[in-house]
């Protein structure tokens, strides 16, 4: 957890009674223990929201739970880390994903490519953004490098005959993704109700 130029260490924190405060994630301290965050995501909302209203309280100046870190000059050293120390990684195991076409543009500039320009958006389109299986091992950390893809294309698209050759592609479309992880399932073909899509 970033707390101002540092790191708070979840794990260090729990091991050391960080969380002695805080009866309701008591039984399950392991999650903190974990290389990812999936086994805390699946515990839920309700979870969610006590712990980070809890941790707001411990580093809030006039905690109510000084002995917990603000007067523990111990747990202080070794569970806070200077964030310029810290090297990001994918805070979660992401095992699939579905990506929504939600920018008019980039849904535009792809359906020229398939359909050409007159029929670039599909009829549907500005009233249920198209969601298609996404391709999980592309994710990563903020701030990695990307490469510009390569592929076939037809550097010469008057020539005759049209030959392709391998390049770095020459135009790039750039979209901003915004991700949400579904921290609980649901059960095959049964949707999830609009009232529970907070949860």
């Amino acid at each position: 957890v970033a707390v101002g130029d540092q790191a708070l260490d979840l794990s260090v924190f729990a091991a050391h009674n960080g969380f002695s405060a805080l009866s309701t994630i008591q039984p399950h301290l392991s999650v903190f223990s974990q290389p990812t965050l999936n086994a805390f995501a699946a515990l839920g909302r309700p979870i969610h929201r006590v712990v980070r209203g809890y941790l707001q309280s411990v580093f809030s100046v006039d905690t109510p739970f000084p002995h917990v870190l603000k007067d523990n000059p111990d747990l202080q050293e070794e569970a806070l880390i200077p964030l310029r120390l810290v090297t990001n990684h994918l805070p979660m195991q992401i095992g699939d994903y579905t990506d929504f076409y939600a920018g008019l543009n980039h849904a535009y500039n792809v359906g020229v490519l398939f359909r050409g320009p007159a029929n670039a958006l599909q009829p549907n389109y500005k009233h249920l953004p198209v969601g298609y299986h996404g391709r999980s091992s592309s994710i990563c950390v903020s701030g990695t490098t990307i490469r510009r893809p390569n592929g076939q294309i037809v550097a010469n698209p008057t020539a005759d005959p049209k030959v392709p050759v391998f390049s770095e592609c020459k135009k790039l479309d750039i979209e901003m993704e915004l991700g949400a992880f579904v921290c609980k399932a649901n059960k095959l073909g049964e949707p999830v109700p609009i009232g529970e899509a907070e949860d």
